[in-house]
């Protein structure tokens, strides 16, 4: 670890490690192959991840990315199952669009980021990790937000639990937005 003196010496084999706990990505290291049924779906149609869901257009709802790339992690994801933008009606892509600039505002708003990364990854090749369910991440990036422990580490150290994430961000989208996540007008 660097500014840490190795008490052997210089290359005398003998290393410092650090340890970061982070218990919550178990889920995600532990995975085996390909999950059962859609994570979008589950969320939006059961209880089980619905906590993570921030807001409901008409179309399309945005959800907090379960292992987020950083704080504030979301994506914009059609209600319908659909593995392509080819598939979406125009009404689910302007929707998603749509989220997508209100999930820019939001992020604006409280988490005051230096800039945003919007994107898809479309298949496997591309990175999905989600194949057969399109959805845009938007990620907020700070200047310096990848340091050693993200480099060298492979891991994100994230200062915000996911339902501490939802709760400063629901009540901006029901602010900004048209929609309630309970779907109410």
């Amino acid at each position: 670890m660097p500014g840490r003196a190795n008490p052997a010496g210089p290359g005398q084999g003998c290393t410092l490690v650090e340890r970061l706990w982070s218990p919550w990505r178990l889920q995600y290291v532990s995975k085996t192959g390909d999950v059962d049924g859609c994570v979008f779906c589950e969320a939006l149609n059961s209880a089980g991840n619905a906590h993570l869901v921030v807001y409901r257009g008409e179309t399309a709802f945005v959800i907090l990315n379960m292992f987020p790339y950083n704080c504030g992690h979301l994506m914009v994801v059609p209600a319908r199952h659909i593995a392509s933008l080819g598939a979406a009606s125009p009404a689910e892509r302007a929707d998603m669009i749509e989220l997508t600039s209100l999930a820019e505002l939001a992020l604006s708003e409280v988490y005051r980021p230096q800039g945003l990364n919007v994107g898809m990854n479309l298949g496997r090749a591309a990175g999905a990790g989600i194949v057969d369910h399109i959805h845009i991440h938007v990620v907020p990036r700070w200047n310096g937000d990848t340091n050693f422990v993200s480099v060298v580490g492979e891991v994100r150290v994230l200062p915000e639990d996911l339902d501490q994430s939802a709760a400063r961000l629901k009540p901006v989208f029901e602010r900004l937005g048209t929609h309630s996540v309970d779907g109410r007008q």
